[in-house]
């Protein structure tokens, strides 16, 4: 199964890890995408755009037309989200101009911690 894991870490912090993994050369597991806080992550991921990736999880290239036809919403709303998730690096498109998440399921990591 091919996992994504979306994490809150500072820029720094990512950084850090990224520059481990090339010093090691020690692939990891899962793929990783990084937001610098928690409340840009819960931006990025409203509540119709986390419907939208569990629409597209596994289910290859798809178009945006046959996205919003899968979620139930215009076509118009569900560009605008995929344009989001595209800019967050959350989807991809192919060389056909088709989206793409190429995962079969998300993991959510973030720490809530007294301040």
């Amino acid at each position: 199964m091919k996992t994504v894991i979306l994490e809150v870490r500072s820029p720094a912090e990512a950084m850090s890890g990224f520059a481990d993994t090339w010093r090691t050369n020690k692939l990891q597991k899962s793929a990783r995408i990084s937001f610098a806080s928690p409340e840009l992550l819960w931006k990025v991921l409203t509540a119709k755009r986390w419907e939208l990736l569990k629409a597209l999880c596994g289910a290859g290239p798809v178009s945006i037309r046959e996205a919003a036809r899968r979620v139930d919403r215009d076509v118009k709303g569900v560009h605008g989200d995929v344009v989001a998730l595209l800019d967050a690096g959350i989807l991809s498109r192919t060389g056909s101009g088709a989206i793409e998440f190429p995962y079969d399921a998300v993991k959510v990591e973030f720490l809530l911690q007294a301040a």
